[in-house]
């Protein structure tokens, strides 16, 4: 925006699609403003400017970082990617300007003291909406999925040319690739991976961007992997792995007679194969081939399609990565969100399929990466944990969906590894008196995984405590 043109919009007054606020605003109140545009026709909030129209200049440090992770990381629901720029004044004073476009995941809500109030804009006013407003809003907004949602200040040159190709001539067949720039936006805006923007030129959507982004997470910081592994069974300070993977999420492949072949790995490839060290491990003997196959703690095919599902079905408005955490007896799987459409976890289990991103599965099940009837965790999952002896613990949350696979075999650990339970087991009887921090240090665990395997121990009625806590002692059952 130029300085002329913000200056005419400053001089005009607030009205339907202009609004004034100081940068020290409270972010719920700010969230109350963006909320009231969105669900009206979009506008502009000018911050650093007072109600009369006086520039006072922004002064809150981090401005941006402050207006998307807080205000519309925290409090507008569902997600809305504002255009956010700051302008110099002629006085010298500057002003951030965040821009709504013309939304369409109508109504948009602020979340704010655990309840969720929608507002709506009435000339330079924003209130609370009523219940019809809120119908009004709600048959103009359609059936529109987040993944197509604008990702503003981005372009084409934000997208890989090379996997679009890749994507186009090897894994569709499409006779004809564009040439120009013109034509591949022309085409990628048929698809779904570009869109008009609040510009005059087109910007890419969530599911361009996620799927075939240069970087990523440089634009959109919920669309990676953190992948945290640690040696025990709870989280400690000092994990063995904590990296945040920022990449495209297909890959890149060579089609030919013999078959596909990776030549470019994407977010799927990334991360698999870093975590292979931490979910497998090599025997000590050879076979009969003088190799030392390798031993899978979970089954690879199970881990591999519960990451896929945790990125394709997610919600793209919550601002947070899917997370894979690794301990010593389990590997939990997070993935943004709450099952879409009415769906739990028993009709997944089942074999019932709703989507929430069709754009995104469609996509990777052009590739290959989503079973093509989306039955993997029943058809792949269920049968590959089944086989291996690992039990899964599937759990669904208004915030999250985690997938949990424990440790095959007694107490959820592997034949052959150190099973804690006999060790402390053992250090009772030799220390039938000491108490949790004293069991802690000799095991060399936290407090709080001692009271976890004592709890253990008393279920198993293994153990039992007589006296106090500060007199008393433990004695060993027989089994």
């Amino acid at each position: 925006m130029t300085t002329q043109l913000l200056q005419t919009l400053i001089t005009n007054g607030e009205n339907s699609g202009v609004e004034f606020k100081r940068d020290d605003i409270r972010p719920e109140q700010l969230a109350r403003e963006v909320v009231a545009l969105a669900n009206l026709k979009g506008g502009h909030i000018i911050l650093g400017v007072e109600d009369d129209g006086t520039i006072a200049g922004i002064t809150r440090k981090n401005l941006s970082e402050w207006v998307a992770d807080t205000v519309f990381g925290r409090y507008i629901h569902p997600m809305i990617l504002p255009y956010y720029e700051e302008v110099r004044m002629e006085n010298g004073k500057r002003v951030a300007v965040i821009t709504i476009g013309q939304e369409v995941s109508k109504p948009y809500v602020v979340r704010h003291n655990d309840t969720e109030t929608a507002y709506v804009r009435i000339g330079s006013v924003s209130r609370p909406a009523t219940r019809e407003q809120l119908l009004m809003l709600g048959a103009s907004s359609g059936f529109v999925h987040t993944e197509i949602m604008p990702v503003n200040r981005t372009n084409f040159e934000y997208l890989d040319k090379a996997r679009l190709e890749n994507y186009l001539r090897d894994i569709l067949n499409d006779p004809e690739i564009p040439s120009s720039r013109e034509e591949w936006i022309v085409r990628l805006k048929a698809l779904g991976f570009m869109t008009d923007g609040v510009s005059e030129e087109a910007v890419c959507t969530i599911a361009g961007i996620v799927l075939f982004g240069i970087r990523p997470r440089q634009i959109l910081k919920q669309s990676g992997i953190r992948l945290v592994f640690f040696d025990t069974e709870d989280k400690q300070y000092q994990a063995r792995l904590d990296k945040v993977l920022d990449a495209p999420m297909v890959g890149r492949f060579q089609v030919g007679k013999g078959g596909k072949s990776l030549i470019d790995p994407g977010l799927v490839e990334k991360a698999l194969e870093l975590m292979e060290s931490f979910i497998s491990r090599e025997p000590d003997k050879i076979d009969e081939n003088l190799r030392r196959p390798k031993q899978w703690l979970y089954p690879i095919e199970a881990v591999r399609e519960l990451m896929i599902n945790s990125l394709v079905h997610r919600d793209w408005s919550r601002f947070v990565d899917v997370e894979i955490t690794g301990y010593s007896n389990r590997l939990e799987i997070i993935s943004p969100g709450s099952l879409p459409n009415s769906m739990t976890i028993e009709k997944m289990l089942a074999g019932q399929r709703s989507a929430r991103n069709n754009l995104i599965v469609e996509v990777m099940r052009d590739y290959g990466y989503v079973d093509a009837r989306g039955m993997g965790v029943r058809m792949k999952v269920l049968p590959a944990l089944k086989i291996a002896g690992n039990d899964p613990d599937f759990k669904a949350t208004d915030d999250f969906v985690s997938f949990v696979l424990l440790l095959k075999g007694k107490n959820g650990f592997l034949s052959g590894q150190v099973d804690p339970l006999n060790d402390l087991l053992n250090l009772i009887k030799s220390h039938p008196e000491a108490d949790y921090q004293t069991l802690a240090q000799l095991m060399k665990v936290s407090e709080a995984t001692v009271k976890r395997y004592i709890q253990k121990m008393k279920q198993l009625e293994r153990i039992k405590r007589i006296g106090s806590k500060k007199t008393g002692h433990w004695e060993v059952l027989e089994p």
